[in-house]
């Protein structure tokens, strides 16, 4: 694995990211620094669901052939926030659901996700060297119908990350 530098854009810097080798395969672990605009918190604020996704691709370069995508994988966390009992939740694709009080401890989700299982044991051949590519944006495709208009013309929806890339050599 290289050394790695942040990847900034719009908002959402990238850090600390890296694979794992593990039993069940090959996890993701990565960390983002993220804040949100006063637009996004009042949208929060009135009941708007926020959808942050992060995509990982694994790509086994070719000499004579174009590039082989291995593994395509995405995971999405939503944060919502009920203001009858004033707590925020943060769900992650099914598997976990967690209420919180404060906007920054809802965001935790987001910002240093579990370590997610992106490949099986199988799906990589060990000694072979891959290509990683990791980004996490704000998916305004999940948002409501009216929203999604609103976010395409507004800056304040354009939350993304540009894609971090490094090299893996799988074991």
């Amino acid at each position: 694995m290289l050394p790695l530098s942040a990847a900034h854009a719009d908002g959402v810097t990238v850090r600390d990211v890296h694979l794992e080798n593990s039993e069940e395969g090959y996890r993701l672990s990565a960390a983002y620094d993220l804040e949100l605009n006063r637009g996004l918190e009042d949208a929060l604020a009135r009941g708007i669901p926020l959808y942050f996704t992060t995509e990982v691709e694994i790509i086994r370069p070719r000499w004579l052939w174009f590039d082989s995508k291995e593994v395509s994988r995405t995971q999405t966390v939503r944060i919502s926030y009920n203001v009858l009992t004033r707590q925020y939740y943060a769900a992650m694709t099914g598997r976990i659901h967690q209420s919180f009080t404060s906007l920054d401890d809802a965001l935790s989700m987001v910002r240093r996700p579990n370590r997610w299982l992106v490949a099986d044991q199988n799906t990589l051949k060990p000694g072979e060297t891959y290509e990683v590519a990791v980004r996490m944006q704000l998916d305004v495709a999940q948002l409501p119908k009216p929203f999604q208009v609103h976010a395409m013309n507004s800056s304040d929806w354009r939350l993304s990350s540009d894609w971090q890339r490094f090299t893996f050599k799988a074991e």
